[in-house]
């Protein structure tokens, strides 16, 4: 079975087959599971925490 990864912004869970994967230039890999949050964070360069849809802490805190 594949993994389900996590999105790098949003923090909410990406089924096997969807979502973005980038490779940065340091190697690094961060799967987004929309283009939405592949804007904000890679083009836009927003910070998750100052955005009310993008609350990673409090997705964690649920589970």
């Amino acid at each position: 079975m594949p993994k389900e990864m996590t999105c790098a912004f949003c923090g909410r869970p990406i089924e096997p087959g969807t979502g973005k994967m980038y490779v940065s230039e340091r190697g690094e890999i961060l799967w987004y599971c929309s283009s939405k949050c592949f804007k904000s964070a890679i083009k836009l360069k927003r910070n998750p925490r100052k955005l009310k849809w993008a609350r990673p802490w409090v997705l964690k805190s649920l589970a």
